[in-house]
């Protein structure tokens, strides 16, 4: 299961290192260099909530399988277009797009199935959670070294290696999950509507804060990544490898983090609760210092390292929060709105930093930090409400 979310990872952040590279090659400009990584993440937007639901009703594999497939062709379209044809822009755009779909059709449906397979073990669940997300925060550390390593060989390299790695995921979903068989006869599609509306209704207030948060999340950790891509390289003149490795440290924070909250939470409400407020309140303190300290490597790096560890906190939490406190039938398309919310984020960083970075950056920062401010306020509201239903969970 972690290495779905492992190389659908690696699909996206790979290419962040690589993208001033990519605008001299193709002669683009910033914004167009960050439509790479939005396109991939605006397609899985719209979809992922369309998953959810077929997986609820036809099973988890039945989804994934054919959505890896689309996305190898995605990868495969891209990194032709890159090698053969003179103006590759459009097509990568358009295979770009395909490997979204196949996002949404793979990723945010681990979710739903791990509370399958632990169906009446918070602690397992939990555990598995973290190990699950640290295996997608793991990605992005590895991202942007093997991401500069494969376009220091070919430029357009990155793009080929997608396609390989989501082979390898086919292969590996084909020989190692097995799913449990259902018992319960999928709910029908007007039903299935009327009893999401009504989880809405009653747990609203705490789902949509943690929606929120997974939006912010993503938000401040791909444009964060965006800037300092951009910042190492015009900066401080850093290329290729040795790009890599410094992009890699915030992330590397950000996956222990990951890894030890997924580990201690254990389905505790009131934890889950504490540690999301502790995170959003050192975003708000230190995101703001990113724009003093970009001429000094050091002291940048170690910002975006306690930025990196608060996000790293943050998601396997809200995992946990979305997959313990959500009944078995709507769980697929819960968890996916989820997910659906954090490509939200990932698809506005990057575009919106390529726009602020240049003349607006501080007090886009100042936003952000109130932005903490605010969803810590909500989270301090609702999430205590946040009950498990141990009667009706799975």
């Amino acid at each position: 299961m972690a290495s779905i979310p492992l190389i659908m990872t690696l699909g996206n952040s790979m290419l962040i290192p690589v993208l001033p590279m990519l605008e001299k090659e193709l002669d683009i400009s910033s914004f167009q260099s960050s439509m790479i990584i939005t396109s991939y993440s605006v397609a899985s937007i719209f979809l992922i909530p369309i998953a959810g639901y077929l997986s609820d009703r036809f099973g988890r594999k039945m989804i994934i399988l054919p959505s890896l497939i689309l996305a190898l062709i995605g990868g495969l379209i891209s990194g032709f277009a890159s090698w053969k044809i003179d103006d590759p822009y459009t097509w990568i755009i358009i295979g770009r797009i395909i490997q979204g779909v196949g996002a949404a059709g793979a990723t945010p449906i681990i979710l739903p199935l791990v509370g399958d397979l632990y169906q009446d073990d918070d602690e397992k669940t939990s555990s598995c959670l973290g190990i699950i997300e640290t295996s997608n925060t793991f990605g992005k550390v590895l991202s942007p070294i093997l991401g500069s390593l494969l376009a220091a060989v070919l430029w357009y390299l990155p793009f080929f290696s997608i396609s390989i790695f989501s082979l390898i995921s086919i292969l590996m979903v084909l020989v190692f999950i097995k799913v449990p068989k259902k018992k319960d006869k999928p709910l029908a599609l007007n039903i299935f509507i009327q009893n999401t509306k009504k989880i809405f209704q009653k747990e609203g207030k705490w789902l949509y804060t943690t929606f929120v948060i997974g939006i912010y999340a993503m938000l401040i950790l791909f444009g964060l990544l965006f800037y300092l891509s951009d910042i190492l390289e015009k900066t401080h003149d850093l290329h290729g490898v040795k790009k890599g490795l410094y992009l890699a440290v915030p992330l590397f924070t950000l996956c222990v983090s990951s890894y030890i909250t997924g580990k201690v939470i254990k389905g505790n409400i009131e934890l889950m609760r504490k540690i999301l407020l502790v995170s959003l309140g050192v975003i708000a303190l230190t995101i703001v210092f990113v724009e003093y300290q970009n001429e000094k490597i050091f002291l940048l790096l170690t910002i975006s390292s306690f930025i990196g560890i608060s996000i790293g906190a943050m998601l396997p939490t809200l995992d946990a929060l979305i997959t313990e406190n959500v009944e078995k039938e709507e769980k697929g398309t819960i968890s996916s709105l989820y997910s659906s919310s954090r490509f939200i984020g990932v698809a506005a960083g990057p575009p919106i930093m390529s726009v602020v970075m240049k003349n607006h950056l501080l007090i886009s920062l100042y936003l952000s930090s109130a932005l903490a401010i605010i969803i810590g306020i909500l989270v301090f509201i609702f999430v205590q409400n946040v009950k498990p239903k141990k009667s009706t969970l799975w």
